[in-house]
């Protein structure tokens, strides 16, 4: 094999290598975009369903309260 076949074959080998990391870069890149996605969503969801307790307990406790002073004649 002369030295030029090989330096051509040597280029091509380098050439699909790196052609080759930059699709595993850019798979990686798209996986973590998913899940950092996904995350957010969950972590969404979660503060959601949190508020929404809160608000529920704090109807909760305003409606005690206040049947509270109903009952204790404070308020008619």
């Amino acid at each position: 094999m002369s030295g030029k076949n090989f330096q051509g074959l040597k280029e091509q080998a380098e050439g699909a290598a790196k052609d080759a990391a930059n699709t595993l870069g850019r798979a990686t890149e798209d996986a973590v975009n998913q899940i950092t996605g996904a995350s957010q969503k969950a972590i969404d969801k979660a503060s959601k369903v949190a508020q929404d307790g809160v608000e529920k307990a704090t109807g909760h406790a305003a409606e005690a309260i206040s049947g509270l002073g109903k009952k204790c004649g404070f308020e008619k």
